[in-house]
Formats: structure tokens, sequence, C-alpha cells
């Protein structure tokens, strides 16, 4: 197998496409589209997300210290988009998108309502790294759409078709190919 060698650079594709909605106590909310994000920790549940200095959510996530990742699905592919070229300086996201603004539990960021997962964040540090800098956050609960809840209370995602970010572009997920611990179950 033959391979070539690059530059340094980011290859870690495809990621979660997520838009993380911000607030400042008596301002409209705001929402910044993020493929830097992931898990940091289960327990204590923690979570991470990656913004540019210059970006308005990175302002207001810096001084509120809270904001809520939501989960991203088919349907909501076109605000993803929207949400990580247009400016909240100069748009108002939620309206220009038809979002729903929802009330959180704790953070007075609002939940987008058309996402099927919203993770609530408070912010713990905040590591200065170049481009960007990440803000990683305990996890203060988190809402799940009940229509995605099967027969035994289990939360099926996939029935959302989530999708992901990938060089540039966004796809949808495709079929199970395994689950967790099944090469070595016994047959």
């Amino acid at each position: 197998m033959k391979k070539e060698f690059w530059k340094s650079g980011n290859m870690l594709y495809p990621l979660p496409a997520v838009m993380v909605s911000c607030q400042k106590q008596e301002d409209k909310p705001n929402i910044i589209t993020a493929a830097w994000t992931g898990t940091i920790c289960t327990n204590p549940a923690m979570v991470y997300i990656s913004i540019r200095p210059g970006r308005l959510s990175y302002e207001i996530i810096k001084e509120t210290g809270e904001f809520v990742i939501n989960l991203t699905t088919k349907n909501l592919v076109r605000a993803v988009d929207y949400c990580g070229v247009k400016s909240g300086r100069d748009v108002d996201k939620f309206k220009e998108m038809k979002l729903t603004p929802v009330p959180a539990e704790i953070v007075n960021a609002p939940l987008i309502g058309e996402s099927p997962v919203n993770i609530e964040c408070r912010v713990k540090q905040v590591v200065k790294l170049g481009s960007h800098d990440m803000f990683v956050a305990d996890v203060l609960g988190v809402h799940v759409d009940s229509s995605y809840m099967d027969q035994k209370g289990k939360f099926d995602l996939n029935k959302a078709e989530p999708i992901v970010y990938s060089h540039g572009e966004y796809y949808g997920l495709g079929g199970l190919l395994g689950h967790f611990g099944y090469s070595i179950k016994k047959n």
C-alpha cells in the first residue's frame, strides 16, 4: 500500500455537526455551527467546543460561561450551514431559519426546539490553543425528544437522521455495522 505524506493538518473526519446556542442576559440568542466538539469525560459528564476568538458566540460564551450543544439532523442541514456562515452580528439566526428558542432548565442559553438532543453546558475552563480556543464544559443536563424513544424506553437518535461534517460537506449516517462488543460476543 502506497501512501503520500502531507504537512500537518486536521484529517480527523467525519465530525459531528452541531449547533451551539448561547445568549447574554438581555440580548437576542445566537447560534454558531461547530464541528470541533466532542466528549471529554463520562464521569463527570464533560464536553468541549472550540471556537475562533473573533466570533460573536465566542464573546457571548466567554462572558456568560454557558451554552447549549444542539444535535443536528437531515431536516436541519440548511440551518446548520446557515448558522455556520452567517454572523449573529448581522442576522437573527433563530428568526431567519425559523428555529424555536426554548428556555433551558439551568442555563440562560436557549435550546433549539427542532433539535432531537440538547445538552446544557457550563464552562469549566478555556484553553487557548491558536486559531481556536477550547471551552471545556460540564454537562448540566440533557433534553431528548421523546418521539425518538422506543417501546423499551431506549433513545434512538438514528431515527432523527443525524448528520456529520467532512471536508466542507455534510453527510447523513449510513446503516448499522455493528454494536459495542459485537466482535467478542459468543455466538
